[in-house]
């Protein structure tokens, strides 16, 4: 019996290049969407939880419309946020990003990033498939703990719009990434939201 999080970050966003912090899907944010949840349509899904913005409510909506039995559902511990600041460890370069960024947001990402943890990193009995869609930071956050790194090497795992990252938990073993920000199911014009485009 495992204990499976299928990790999704949001649809490309309507006018996210021009610094809106939230917004509908783009177009093409919604064609994402439709791919994600064509490839999750397959799973024996207990739950689709989601961040509240609007851009991922989107996405959660879409899965919804390919699993009519799925009954999306929001919670605040998938808000996007910033988890930590700078430490003793944090490379250098990273600085800057934290220049307009208060220690108060810090302080709430920390411990909203605690709480969720808390909340989904919980084994559950039984067979157990759950979708989290939310942000960029967030899943970095997830796949960072459940690799046991440095608080700082969240700042280094980045994922595509919709792209899928699986967590997973076997009875009595620990939680164990499965894969990390698969885009398989979009074609290349689809794979958008990364810094550093994959070059294949």
């Amino acid at each position: 019996m495992t204990h499976y999080i299928y990790l999704v970050r949001h649809g490309e966003h309507q006018d996210a290049e021009h610094g809106l912090a939230d917004g509908p899907l783009s177009p093409r944010g919604q064609r994402q969407a439709e791919l994600i949840a064509d490839r999750l349509s397959g799973l024996p899904l207990d739950a689709v939880w989601h961040s509240p913005l609007l851009r991922a409510n989107e996405t959660a909506r879409a899965i919804a419309g390919r699993l009519p039995s799925v009954d999306p559902e929001p919670t605040a511990l998938l808000f996007d946020c910033v988890p930590t600041g700078m430490t003793e460890e944090t490379p250098a370069a990273f600085e800057p990003f934290f220049g307009s960024i208060s220690d108060a947001e810090i302080d709430a990402g920390r411990a909203q990033m605690a709480d969720a943890v808390n909340e989904f990193l919980m084994r559950k009995n039984g067979e157990v498939h759950e979708v989290l869609i939310t942000h960029n930071f967030v899943i970095s956050w997830f796949v960072r703990e459940v690799l046991g790194a440095p608080e700082w090497r969240w700042m280094t795992l980045n994922q595509a719009h919709c792209g899928l990252t699986i967590i997973a938990q076997k009875q009595g073993r620990p939680w164990t990434l499965l894969n990390h920000n698969d885009t398989g199911h979009l074609p290349f014009e689809l794979r958008t939201g990364i810094p550093d485009p994959m070059p294949v």
